[in-house]
């Protein structure tokens, strides 16, 4: 639809009602909110309704369908996991996501997953959702498609080819566009060419994350790694993240300094962020990168052939040694949970060194091999950066013989990292799981306990929460999140799961930008204009320290009617960019629904159309239009 500036635009019908006023859906009395802001803890209640955080505040004479008494527990926003690879099958139940907290995953991580998402999600979703599901589009996936698992250079056409599919992605609602440059045939592609093809995705001011690239020739530099991750987001104007941070091999101890080249690029004016989860130790297939990159050009069965040739069975099987000393440290870093042995116990049995016993292993098949790296120290180091979300490189999963991070990595971070080693506070190592993530992302509605917001809600214990697997026992589930609730429905009681599929596919616009966190400072977002039969009348502000924004918006209804904002959420925002949520009654009906409210002075999908103006009612209307850049107005003041 063309929108005319100075005008708004009905684009669907209004449907239902509020509950009756004082009534709502869910109360979770005397709780310890810790909202996602980084603020400190306080006491409230909290009332759900309609998929939204209807109230919070002192609601004893409201009333509940359902009431759960929360006192001494901890209410935060359902964790948000960026860097997901969940099993198809357990998408339905989510037992080990729901127990972490976990209410929203990521999909497509390290460049991986289907490169046309809309029949993935729709295949997802079929058998219904215990979380929400959005998903990245995935490099690997693009590249393999157009060039193929052979080391060559793409031609311009497929170069193009291939920025058609990343676009595509974009349109179909990808929340940014993953990498795992250290994993083959992406591996083969040169900086340049990345940054050809994923700037495709600019305009869509959303993300780049990427698995580094760690080379023989950078002497398995993390550093370099990280390097070329920053340079080709600064490069293709993206956000960049670097996922699943870690420091390995020569290089552990130096943390400090490759958090530093994060900061240069952000005083650059290019902001950097990065997850990472709370173990020392990665998983992937055997093979993935120990053996060396021309061994694995052409594929699988190109490598099992260059493995019948004596002569190169020998090069790959000395290679994949060395790589194991130098990157990783040596065979005795690795388990294979499938076979349920280290490697050193293989290398016994087979009476072979490391590389000849992981050639064998690999006649058979790529056995996942869980692979030690790195220190506490470092570690500690990177949680507490303070751009750093939490993400567990894990996914909804029923398997056993697996990483513990599949079923602890939550709870670990807030039982031995905040509880009991006080590395994080509660409320930073909860705002590193809710709203920092979120914003990473560009989620407008979710990340915060707010009015308005998504309710996606985890209660936990401080005193009893972490976790229980372990590397030898993998499975077990961890212990303190008490309640989880995906979109008001509740999905984990009493530390049980309920069946409950309240989860949905989550799509990105065009208006949710990747962004730094909105900082702790004074904000403002107004805006006034008419044109046609529509008029918009908003100034909204918060003070830093505060919990919720205050101010007026006001929306004209075609039919003569109004949408007023009665409470409001938290106010986000960009130098260009704000975004709120809140309650809103809807005249004549005198109905209350929840909105949110997304002001862009720069989409860059419109250029000179003005500033655009979207007002999503949830679950009924959504009214877009444009007014005139000069009639908006943004600010943010940091208070020193």
């Amino acid at each position: 639809m063309r929108l005319a500036a100075g005008s708004l635009v009905l684009v669907a019908t209004l449907g239902g009602t509020s509950p009756a006023a004082d009534r709502f859906e869910t109360i979770l009395r005397n709780g310890t909110i810790v909202d996602g802001s980084g603020l400190l803890p306080y006491r409230a209640d909290i009332a759900l309704a309609e998929g939204r955080v209807a109230r919070i505040g002192h609601l004893s004479r409201a009333v509940g369908k359902l009431d759960l008494d929360v006192t001494g527990l901890y209410v935060a926003p359902g964790f948000i996991n960026i860097h997901s690879h969940p099993s198809a099958d357990a998408l339905a139940r989510a037992e080990n996501m729901l127990t972490q907290g976990v209410t929203t995953e990521l999909l497509n991580a390290d460049g991986s997953g289907a490169s046309e998402l809309p029949s993935q999600f729709a295949r997802l979703a079929a058998p219904g959702l215990a979380v929400n599901i959005g998903g990245y589009i995935g490099f690997n996936s693009v590249w393999s498609s157009v060039v193929g698992l052979s080391d060559r250079r793409p031609t311009p056409d497929e170069i193009e080819r291939m920025r058609a599919l990343i676009l595509a992605a974009m349109q179909a609602g990808a929340w940014g566009v993953s990498a795992g440059l250290d994993y083959k045939p992406a591996y083969f592609a040169r900086t340049d060419e990345v940054v050809r093809v994923v700037s495709a995705a600019s305009p869509w001011r959303t993300n780049f994350n990427n698995h580094d690239r760690v080379t023989p020739e950078t002497r398995y530099s993390s550093a370099a790694g990280i390097a070329e991750t920053l340079a080709i987001a600064e490069a293709s104007g993206l956000l960049g993240i670097v996922t699943h941070m870690k420091v390995t091999g020569r290089e552990q101890g130096s943390a400090a300094a490759v958090l530093e080249t994060i900061g240069q690029a952000g005083a650059r004016g290019h902001y950097v962020a990065a997850d990472a989860y709370p173990y020392l130790a990665g998983m992937t297939a055997l093979g993935a990168l120990i053996v060396p990159a021309w061994a694995q050009d052409g594929g699988r069965e190109a490598l099992l052939k260059r493995l019948s040739d004596p002569e190169l069975r020998a090069r790959i099987a000395a290679e994949a040694g060395q790589t194991l000393v130098d990157r990783f440290g040596g065979p005795d870093v690795v388990h294979l949970p499938s076979l349920g042995k280290a490697l050193t116990a293989i290398m016994a049995e087979m009476q072979a060194p490391a590389g000849e016993t992981i050639v064998r292993l690999l006649e058979q098949s790529n056995p996942i091999a869980i692979l030690r790296f790195g220190l506490e120290s470092d570690l500690r180091q990177i949680l507490q950066h303070p751009d750093t979300s939490i993400a567990c490189d894990c996914g909804a999963t029923t398997a056993t013989a697996t990483h513990p991070r599949n079923y602890g990595s939550y709870p670990r971070v807030l039982g031995r990292y905040v509880r009991e080693e006080q590395v994080l506070t509660w409320e930073d190592a909860v705002r590193k799981m809710t709203a920092l993530p979120a914003a990473t992302i560009g989620l407008t509605d979710r990340g915060y306990l707010a009015a308005g917001m998504a309710a996606d809600v985890t209660v936990f214990d401080p005193e009893k929460i972490i976790d229980r697997a372990t590397y030898e026992d993998a499975a077990l589930l961890s212990e303190g999140v008490r309640h989880v609730f995906v979109n008001g429905v509740l999905a984990l009681r009493d530390g049980s799961i309920t069946g409950a599929q309240g989860g949905r596919v989550l799509r990105r616009s065009a208006g949710m930008p990747s962004r730094p966190m909105t900082a702790n400072a004074d904000r403002r977002v107004a805006a006034k204009g008419n044109g046609g039969r529509f008029g918009v009348d908003l100034d909204v502000s918060q003070k830093a320290g505060a919990r919720h924004a205050r101010g007026d918006f006001k929306l004209d209804l075609p039919a003569g009617g109004s949408l007023t904002a009665t409470d409001f959420g938290v106010l986000q925002l960009t130098r260009e960019w704000a975004s709120f949520t809140a309650q809103a009654k809807i005249r004549p009906e005198g109905v209350v629904r929840p909105i949110t409210v997304v002001v862009d002075r720069a989409d860059p999908l419109t250029p000179g159309a003005g500033a655009a103006i979207t007002v999503d009612i949830e679950g009924a209307r959504a009214y877009r239009g444009t007014l005139p850049p000069a009639a908006v107005r943004l600010t943010h003041e940091s208070r020193r």
